[in-house]
């Protein structure tokens, strides 16, 4: 039991530095994090099916990280929206620069 609560509190703090990988839009941070879930779940399933543990407080966690997987996704989202706007204006600026320097420079002297 007490190795099942130390995967608990593993899932804790993991939760933790996911959350503020994500508050920080630490997107390395947040991948590196993420290959550490997996290993991180695992032993909290098989303690569940053993009976070591009780189910809410891994219902919970699991309820936690789908949250976090859900709010990733959509800051996910949003940062590249934000991406393809932003390369959008510099190809509109690039080919106004370009209109302008090809009108002034077939400008009779």
């Amino acid at each position: 039991m007490a190795d099942s609560n130390a995967h608990l509190e593993h899932l804790d703090r993991l939760l933790a530095d996911l959350g503020r990988a994500l508050a920080d839009k630490d997107w390395g941070a947040m991948a590196q994090l993420n290959n550490r879930v997996k290993p991180a779940v695992e032993p909290l399933l098989a303690a569940l099916e053993a009976g070591e543990l009780e189910p809410e407080p891994v219902r919970l966690r699991l309820e936690e990280l789908q949250q976090f997987v859900d709010a990733a996704d959509e800051s996910a989202r949003i940062a590249r929206k934000e991406a393809e706007d932003g390369l959008k204006g510099v190809n509109r600026n690039r080919s106004a620069a370009k209109a302008y320097q090809n009108v002034s420079s077939s400008r009779p002297r």
